[in-house]
């Protein structure tokens, strides 16, 4: 496999011609990515480096997934202009695994090495953080723009938050990276990882960086703001949603993820092809094509779907429907249910529901409806 495969819809590969060096060396690479699992979902935005992974992988490397249970304690500031919250350490191994688990549909399983970052930050002791903190100086990790901003604006910047670059690159030292891939806001923190593993006595890892996915609504692609597309999620919903991109986005999208040019010149079309490639790559051709004829009868043609799942009501009266159709019905969370059902986007026998919480005897036997394309007929 060629440089210009490995290195597909790169913004910076740094330094220059440090790849083609690496490649010389003759022995498998080791491939490292960090992944936040600060969210339980991976979206098709965060594949975008899987994707680069795999090339690397089928082209005889190793990937090297850093799972940050503990870096993840502190939160990666990158691209914010606040402190990110704490998470539960029970919610980070849930939500690692799960990643793992939904990265697959991209990366070889076999070819990934996975680690998790407590396994060597959690033994340093206080003169080997010293050692690593000697390896910088505050105006150099002052110079990040979030981080820049924050100061400018006498906003609170902690230590723990400065120390988060060192941490990511001192698992660039603990798995001896070749290269690190990562979003172009991770630009900083790989490079950095280049200038500790020198002061360690390590080879400097080369810098990868892959452009950002936008989402139908313009924005990044994220778990947090709901406007993503799960790499895992169910097919109707990864066909439906992909369908949603306006055609302005079709050509990144094509790009970035199917890493070919457009194939067709009518949008619809092109949404149709790639829609069925986004549910083939984590499902399988059949699923694909069952996306579609879903798509089309329930949201081309607007009319319910041939098999329509039963759902239990639960106990009590009257019913909370935001609990009901998150438990039972997909919806990620209590307040994506409550704006929906807001918005008129949750139909009890094809009328809005008509609040949060419902007299039980009128979701008894009713089909429900969330969005465009989920359906459940409520049994008692």
């Amino acid at each position: 496999m060629g440089i210009a495969e490995l290195t597909r819809n790169a913004v910076d590969v740094l330094p220059a011609g440090g790849l083609q060096e690496k490649l010389k060396l003759g022995r498998p690479l080791r491939v490292k990515l960090g992944i936040d699992v600060t969210a339980p979902d991976v979206t098709l935005g965060n594949g975008v480096p899987l994707q680069r992974m795999r090339a690397f992988q089928d082209a005889g490397h190793i990937g090297v997934l850093i799972v940050g249970d503990y870096t993840t304690r502190i939160g990666d500031p990158s691209g914010r202009s606040e402190k990110r919250p704490m998470i539960d350490p029970a919610e980070i191994d849930a939500n690692a695994q799960r990643y793992f688990d939904h990265a697959c549909t991209i990366i070889d399983r076999e070819r990934t090495e996975v680690r998790f970052n407590s396994e060597w930050l959690g033994k340093l002791d206080f003169a080997e953080i010293l050692r690593l903190t000697r390896t910088t100086t505050v105006a150099r990790l002052l110079e990040r723009d979030d981080f820049a901003k924050r100061f400018a604006a006498s906003a609170p910047i902690s230590v723990s938050e400065l120390l988060y670059p060192l941490m990511q690159a001192y698992d660039s030292v603990a798995v001896e990276a070749d290269v690190e891939l990562g979003g172009t806001d991770q630009l900083f923190n790989l490079l950095t990882g280049r200038e500790v593993m020198e002061a360690y006595g390590l080879a400097p890892q080369v810098a990868l960086t892959v452009a950002y996915l936008d989402s139908w609504d313009g924005t990044g692609m994220s778990a947090s703001r709901g406007n993503y597309i799960g790499l895992a999620e169910d097919p109707d919903e990864q066909f439906g949603k992909s369908m949603r991109i306006p055609d302005s986005l079709l050509e990144q999208w094509w790009t970035l993820l199917a890493e070919e040019s457009v194939p067709f010149a009518d949008p619809l079309e092109a949404k149709l092809a790639l829609a069925r490639f986004i549910v083939g790559r984590a499902h399988g051709d059949t699923a694909a094509k069952a996306a579609e004829e879903h798509f089309t009868q329930v949201v081309r043609r607007g009319e319910a779907p041939d098999d329509v799942p039963e759902i239990r009501l639960p106990e009590g009266d009257p019913v909370h429907l935001p609990a009901l159709i998150v438990e039972q019905m997909g919806v990620v969370s209590t307040s994506e249910a409550r704006r929906l059902i807001a918005q008129g986007g949750v139909k009890v026998n094809g009328t809005p529901a008509a609040g949060l919480d419902l007299p039980r005897a009128s979701l008894a036997g009713a089909l429900l409806q969330v969005g465009k394309r989920r359906f459940a007929r409520v049994t008692p």
